[in-house]
């Protein structure tokens, strides 16, 4: 269930970030995997996990537009 999410955050920001600004994806699973005193999970459900522990993934878009100039003169070492 969690990869199906992760799969279908991925394809909305890919699809949206055509014709979007930018679009930008956080994933912690890789950190929590690391850290071995993630090893252990709470006993019981509902209990407190450690926020260094906690496995998130989301995506933000952004519709901001930046226009930078674009030099096409050429430079000294094109022919």
């Amino acid at each position: 269930m969690r990869f199906a999410t992760t799969l279908a955050i991925c394809g909305t920001a890919l699809a949206l970030a055509g014709c979007a600004g930018t679009s930008e994806y956080y994933d912690t699973n890789a950190a929590v995997d690391a850290n071995p005193l993630c090893a252990s999970r709470p006993d019981r459900p509902g209990e407190p996990v450690a926020r260094d522990c906690l496995r998130e993934s989301g995506g933000s878009i952004s519709t901001e537009r930046r226009s930078e100039p674009v030099d096409f003169r050429k430079g000294a070492g094109d022919d």
